[in-house]
Order: C-alpha cells, then structure tokens, then sequence
C-alpha cells in the first residue's frame, strides 16, 4: 500500500507552499502552517477538518439507526485517505464507477468493491480475476443489466481461466433496475430481469448475488416516484429469492440503492423489505455525504426532510485572490474553471480575508457571475468592501467536479492551521 505521507511535494500541487518544495507531505503536515499565512499561493481549495468528521459520523450513525450497510461512491473524491476514514467510520466498502477506479482502491487496501457499472472489459475483467485468486479476502460485486454483457463477461473469464485455480471464485454481480423510460442504465422491465438472471445461472463463471439500482435516475423525481420504483427493487428481490434464483453460497443477499439525494425514501422502503432466505445487505452507495456542498446537495440532501435526524455540513472552500477591481461594481479573482466545479452552479462568495488586517468578514454585496478559464467574475454591490490583494472564500456546488481538479487538498482546522494533505487519484 502507498504511503501518502512520504510522497514529495512539488510543483505538480497547485496552491501549495514554494518554500515547501522537496518536503514530504508527512513532513509538510507536521509544520502545521497557516493556510493564510504559512505561504500558500493563491487559488487554493481546503477542506474543512471539523466538517469532514461531522458528516463521516453522521452516516455512520444514520446507517447504524436505520439498519443499512453502506459503500460510499469513491468516484466523488478518488480520496484514499478519506476512504480510510469512511472505513474507520462503518463502511461496508468503496463503490466505484469504472475499472480504473478499483484499481486505484485496490492498490490503497480497499477489501470489498461494489461496482456500480456492468464489466465487460475483457481486461479488466482479466485483472479482477487475477485479484480475486491472489486475494480470498478481496470482495467484489458489480451490476449486470443485458444478456449480451452477461455473455462478454463470461467469455472473457472463461478465456482467463487457463491460468486460473480449479476452485476459482465466479464473480458476484447484481441485476441493475432501471429507473424508468428515459433512466440511464439498467434493466427496463421485470421479465428482462428474469431473462437476465437465466443467463447468468447459465455460467460458470458468474454467480448472482442480488439486485440494485439508483434512484437518482428516476424521471421526474419526486418522493412517490421514488418511492414506487424502490417498492418495485424490493419486489423483484422477493421475487428472485422465492424462485430460488440467488446463489446460496454468497451468504446473504444484496439489494443496494442511494445516491446523496433519496436515501431517506431509500431507508424507509428498505425496512419494510420481508425477511428473504438468507441474511439481507441493505446497501447504501451515496457519496458526496463526505464533503457536502454549498449548492447540489445543500438542496437536495434528505437531511432537508428529516432535518430531526441531523445536518451534513459543507467542507470545501475555494479561496482566491481579487486581482482586478476594474470598476466599483466589478471585480475579479484568480480562480475559474480549472479550479471551481461550474457544472451545476457557480462558486458562492462567501467571506472576504482583508489582505491589511487579515480580518475575516461575510461577503456582503460579493456575487460571482461567471468564470473564464482562469478568473471568477465578481460583481459588487455599494456596500462590497473588496479591495486587490483580498482573498475570497467561496463555497462549491457538486462535489464529484470540485474534487477532481486538486491532487492535494489542505484540510484546515476552523482557525486556519493544515493538520493534513488529501491526495486524490483521477
């Protein structure tokens, strides 16, 4: 496994401090500077340490509350270290999206991986096969959704199987469900799942474990539309087990749903799941829960309709440096698109750092209206106290195109000091 602490610090890390060049990140890390004052260079994304640990236990004892298991989606971060900490705090294991996603997670120690994709890759599907006879702990599942992928799949792990052990392990998939006419992946209708399942129980190479989905893709989402499609997860689920057609020798079966957005509908359906033949893993796979937002998920988290059972807290701030004031009524800082996720929302202005006094006040009067390659377009109000050489503290919206565009993220203490670097893997 890597040691991210012994990793030199250079170039290749924007933001961070020159005088820093040839330190390990370990080493970095224990001088505890100031994000403010210890050198860093402008634009630079933090993450907040305080928050970061909120929402981590805040999962976890939402989990533990309503009975779910749960593999957060490691494509939002790519972040080994934080899925260390989603281990540490109950994780089940680490969903991924992609091949080259599990490998990264592999490389890090990460034990079980559900991917939430079907696998047809002849390669990767030769290099999972090597993981699995090299490692009997390694637990992988991932989707299935057509008899065609069923059928690439077992070809390819069947041409692998020269040099694979008489006893070696099948690879456990999951039928996807469809969300719906016009959802992205997925089996559209029950009988295609059923005609699913046959082929997988027609191989050799595969055994099927269970059945998933996401709720996200529901056309028109609304908290009965939700609801209806997970009633019918859970239906086909029953319906599959009194068939028979789940493999006994997994232990348990899998039905798995949640994104960051319905994992409230997707708890209150599952506890009404009947008991099935064997022991049952409610999964859930939501992901941005880690950092939260200040946009996407500040207004989607189901915290919003349960707000009883907690709050997630927004971790990132995006800070940069006013480096125009062209005008009374306009501003610009130095960081835009290569820095700030801009998919769903602009960054929000948030705080003002006076670049004199070093006080920190609400930026009133401060709205971003654009960004270019490499400015975010201010305009100020009157009563906007926005001078060159101030930084401002932005808020992010969708945490996956915010993650993916820093490889080493302070993570800051509320008093501005780095207790750490998150490396992240894109």
């Amino acid at each position: 496994m890597p040691d991210l602490a012994n990793e030199r610090v250079d170039h290749r890390f924007k933001g961070l401090p020159p005088d820093a060049e040839g330190l390990t990140v370990g080493e970095l890390a224990a001088q505890r500077r100031s994000l403010f004052t210890g050198g860093f260079t402008t634009p630079v994304l933090a993450l907040s340490a305080e928050s970061v640990e909120h929402n981590l236990r805040l999962l976890e004892v939402y989990a533990e509350r309503h009975n779910l298991a749960f593999a957060p989606h490691g494509k939002t971060s790519m972040a080994p270290q934080l899925f260390d900490r989603q281990l540490e705090h109950g994780a089940w294991g680490i969903t991924a999206a992609v091949p080259h996603q599990a490998r990264v997670y592999r490389v890090h120690g990460v034990s079980r991986i559900f991917l939430a994709n079907e696998l047809v890759d002849a390669v990767a599907l030769r290099w999972l096969a090597a993981e699995l006879d090299a490692d009997p702990d390694f637990r992988f599942v991932c989707y299935v959704d057509s008899v065609r992928g069923v059928e690439l799949m077992d070809e390819a792990l069947r041409a692998a199987g020269a040099g694979r052990p008489a006893d070696a392990r099948p690879v456990d998939v999951v039928i996807e469900l469809g969300a719906g006419e016009g959802a992205r992946t997925g089996v559209r209708t029950e009988a295609e799942c059923a005609a699913v399942a046959d082929a997988v129980a027609a191989t050799a190479t595969l055994r099927l474990v269970g059945v998933a989905g996401y709720e996200g893709e529901v056309p028109q989402a609304t908290p009965e539309r939700v609801d209806a499609w997970l009633r019918r997860l859970t239906a086909l689920a029953v319906e599959f087990d009194k068939a028979g057609r789940f493999s006994a020798d997994a232990g348990e079966i899998i039905v798995s749903a949640g994104g960051s957005a319905w994992f409230d509908t997707v708890a209150d359906v599952f506890a009404e799941l009947p008991e099935l033949s064997l022991p049952t893993l409610k999964l859930l796979r939501s992901g941005a829960y880690v950092s939260h937002d200040d946009g996407q998920y500040r207004n989607l988290t189901p915290f919003n309709r349960v707000p009883e059972e907690g709050a997630l807290q927004p971790a990132f701030r995006l800070w940069s440096q006013v480096v125009s004031r062209p005008t009374p009524e306009q501003a610009f800082t130095n960081a835009g698109k290569r820095d700030a996720a801009y998919d769903l929302h602009l960054p929000e202005a948030q705080v003002v750092r006076d670049a004199r006094t070093g006080e920190v006040r609400a930026a009133e009067g401060v709205t971003v209206t654009g960004l270019s390659d490499q400015h975010a377009w201010l305009r100020t109000a009157p009563e906007a106290d926005v001078e060159v050489g101030d930084w401002v503290g932005m808020g992010l919206s969708h945490p996956c195109t915010s993650f993916d565009k820093w490889q080493l993220i302070p993570l800051v203490e509320a008093d501005g000091t780095v207790v750490d670097y998150i490396r992240t893997y894109f």
